[in-house]
C-alpha cells in the first residue's frame, strides 16, 4: 500500500520540477524583454494579426473576438488612468495637480506599460487557443456584435477624454522634458541687441 502513493509522488516530482523550471526560464525572458518596447509591440502586433487572419479564415468566434475586444478596452482605461484617481481620493492629498501653483507630481498609470503589453499579448494567445475549439464558436450576427462594441469604445473614451481635460493630466510624455530657462532668454536678449 505505501508503495503506491510512493510511485505517485515519484511521478509528480518531475513534472513540478519542469513546471518550476520553466516557469524560471519564462521569467528571465520576459525580464530580459522589458527594456524593448518596441520590439515587444511589434510580436503583439504580429501575434494579433495571425489571431485576425484565424478568424477572417474560419469565419467565426465572433463571441471571443468580442470578448477580447472588451477586455482590451478595460486594460485601456486602466493605462489611461492614474494611479490615484483625483475623484476617488480627494481627501487623501495625493491627488494631480490642478493649478500651475500646486507641486508637479508626475502621472503614476494604474496599469504600467509592461504589464498592459504582457495582459494584451496573453489575451491574444489565449483567445487564439480558443478558435481551436468549437465550444467557443457561438453563432452571432457579428455586425451588432461591432456596432456595440464601437459605440461601447467612443463612449467610454469620451469619458477617459473628460476626465483627463476635468483634471489636467496627460497619459502620454514625448521624451524627456528640457530646462531652456537662462540660455533662450539669455540668447534672445543677445539677439535683440544685434
Amino acid at each position: 500500500m505505501e508503495g503506491v502513493g510512493g510511485d505517485t509522488a515519484s511521478a509528480v516530482a518531475p513534472l513540478a520540477k519542469w513546471r518550476n523550471d520553466f516557469a524560471r526560464a519564462f521569467q528571465y525572458y520576459l525580464d530580459r524583454s522589458t527594456p524593448h518596447p518596441v520590439q515587444r509591440w511589434l510580436g503583439t502586433l504580429l501575434v494579433a494579426a495571425i489571431y485576425v487572419l484565424r478568424v477572417f479564415y474560419v469565419q467565426g468566434f465572433y463571441v471571443v473576438s468580442y470578448g477580447l475586444g472588451i477586455y482590451i478596452l478595460n486594460l485601456l482605461i486602466g493605462f489611461l488612468s492614474p494611479k490615484v484617481d483625483p475623484e476617488l481620493d480627494v481627501l487623501d492629498g495625493a491627488s494631480l495637480p490642478t493649478k500651475g501653483s500646486d507641486e508637479f507630481k508626475p502621472f503614476i498609470r494604474r496599469l504600467p506599460e509592461f504589464k498592459f503589453w504582457y495582459a494584451i499579448t496573453k489575451a491574444f494567445c489565449i483567445a487564439f487557443l480558443m478558435t481551436f475549439f468549437s465550444l467557443f464558436d457561438v453563432p452571432v450576427f457579428w455586425p451588432i456584435l461591432l456596432c456595440y462594441w464601437i459605440v461601447l469604445f467612443v463612449l467610454t473614451m469620451k469619458r477617459q477624454i473628460m476626465h483627463m481635460i476635468k483634471y489636467k493630466y496627460i497619459p502620454f510624455s514625448i521624451g524627456k522634458q528640457r530646462y531652456t530657462g537662462k540660455r533662450s532668454s539669455a540668447s534672445s536678449s543677445g539677439a535683440s541687441r544685434d
